[in-house]
């Protein structure tokens, strides 16, 4: 006998980016806003796996909406890497659609990473987002190395090493060839560099490389335009900024004339704050 398995599915929930509270402007004046967040909701017909819940009450709220809708249960969420946007909300969005039984998994390089982050939470991303939850715990626990399973279906781990930054991971679901790539990759919107560094770039340009020998069909970023597609094109457009950023910091220009010319090359994206204070930090 013939058992088939439900074909899986997914949904992109965007929510938006936020006012940082930071001492600092871009050059024509305006505030930083972080980036809108991309947290994908991957469905079966019963249960669902949430990757990278967002950062602030308001992202929280626009996210859980989303799941609200599905009427699935959140049988497991996974988080690509260390950064607090794309985790913070976990154990809020678990205590509503969770139960007993499901799991957060993560690496264990991006464990680490998240444990770092939480330690220095009150210095840095809850004193520079408004609205951070206070209950913000490391729930995740390694994710098998074999992957794990939504109603029969595999989704696997697959680490890239540093991108923006150390210990990132995408999660591949091949049933469907989808890669949910977190920050390896992004899409329309500014790349955050600051971490990239003593040849952090060019390693960024090798995890690229690792998520595109999964061939995948779809591939979300973990920031990205809300109605731009999921098209795997956005592997060599990520390469390409990375391209230009190295070659431009090689010629070690000012940072305000870095900005420019990255703006100029790459204008059609959103949000300049991460290129702006990554050109400060790097070229210091």
């Amino acid at each position: 006998m013939t058992i088939e398995m439900p074909e899986l599915s997914y949904e992109v929930l965007v929510s938006d980016g936020v006012p940082r509270k930071i001492d600092l402007q871009l050059p024509n004046g305006d505030g930083i806003v972080s980036s809108p967040i991309s947290s994908t909701l991957i469905t079966g017909e019963r249960d669902a796996v949430l990757v990278d819940p967002p950062l602030t009450h308001t992202q929280i709220a626009q996210v859980a909406e989303g799941l609200a809708r599905s009427g699935k249960r959140l049988a497991y969420v996974y988080v690509t890497h260390g950064h607090p946007d794309h985790w913070f909300g976990t154990a809020t969005l678990l205590e509503r659609f969770g139960d007993a039984d499901s799991v957060v998994y993560a690496t264990e390089g991006t464990i680490r990473q998240m444990r770092s982050q939480l330690e220095s939470k009150d210095k840095g991303f809850a004193k520079t987002f408004p609205g951070v939850p206070e209950n913000t715990p490391v729930l995740a626990v390694p994710v098998p190395t074999e992957g794990f399973r939504l109603e029969g279906r595999v989704l696997r781990a697959v680490e890239t090493g540093h991108t923006d930054t150390d210990d990132s991971s995408v999660l591949h679901v091949p049933s469907i060839g989808l890669v949910v790539a977190g920050d390896v990759v992004y899409n329309g919107v500014h790349l955050m560099m600051l971490e990239g560094g003593d040849g952090g770039l060019q390693a960024w340009l090798d995890g690229i490389d690792r998520l595109a020998a999964l061939d995948p069909r779809h591939v979300v970023a973990g920031h990205k335009k809300a109605d731009l597609p999921d098209d795997p094109k956005i592997l060599d457009e990520t390469r390409q900024y990375l391209r230009d950023a190295i070659r431009l910091l090689a010629g070690k220009p000012e940072p305000l004339e870095f900005f420019e010319e990255m703006s100029k090359l790459h204008g059609d994206r959103l949000n300049p704050g991460p290129l702006w204070y990554s050109a400060l930090g790097l070229l210091a």
